[in-house]
């Protein structure tokens, strides 16, 4: 993005750190984890996380933030509870999975807090984006792999199964828009540290295109 800090990025030499994002429904936890299992069968020690959470302070700022029943959350205080959660997941799980050497894959990063937060919430893009790289120290993923889907193909999948919706999976289609194109924005501003696909492509050919990228960033 232009004018934005230089990234420091996870080192790939002392591990490699991969991320997915989208909107919710995306089928981001399915793609997560066919990949953790590929890259474990290939002989690789994978850790697999996820935004919020992560740790325990993380699963408990999850809830409270995610779940329904714990009152009116204003959109600053959303972002500060997801910032704390992630400096506590960059610190406490990220960084030193990294420095082992590991293969670190998480379900979300800095990228959906400027998406939700920075977009949908409206509470800028870059002001958000400067508050999470305080919040990690500037730790930013080798690369990230964009699900895009369309927010009523999104809502269709979450409730197909009658699947109740957390807090900001329930907002309206137009908040879901916003934030598509904030990711959308964000990879095309850093294409090389970015695959973006397409989330209704067929399941095995999204893993088998998102292993053939991460395989080139191996070792």
């Amino acid at each position: 993005m232009p004018g934005v800090c230089v990234q420091q990025q996870a080192d790939s030499g002392h591990g490699l750190f991969i991320v997915f994002e989208g909107g919710d429904g995306a089928g981001k936890s399915t793609q997560a984890a066919l990949l953790a299992t590929k890259l474990e069968r290939l002989g690789h020690t994978v850790l697999r996380t996820r935004e919020p959470g992560g740790t325990p302070v993380g699963e408990k700022l999850r809830a409270l933030v995610l779940e329904h029943g714990n009152g009116d959350i204003d959109a600053r205080s959303e972002a500060l509870i997801f910032a704390a959660a992630r400096a506590a997941h960059a610190a406490q799980v990220i960084r030193p999975a990294l420095a082992r050497g590991e293969l670190v894959i998480s379900d979300r990063y800095v990228d959906s807090s400027v998406a939700y937060q920075g977009g949908g919430r409206g509470l800028g893009e870059r002001r958000i984006r400067d508050l999470n790289e305080w919040a990690t120290d500037g730790l930013w993923p080798d690369l990230t792999l964009l699900l895009d889907v369309e927010p009523a193909d999104g809502r269709h999948r979450r409730t197909v199964a009658d699947a109740g919706e957390d807090r900001l999976e329930s907002e309206p289609d137009d908040f879901h828009c916003d934030i598509r194109k904030v990711f959308l924005r964000l990879a095309a501003a850093s294409p090389a540290q970015y695959l973006v696909l397409r989330a209704q492509a067929p399941v095995e050919e999204l893993a088998q295109r998102i292993l053939d990228r991460v395989q080139g960033l191996l070792p």
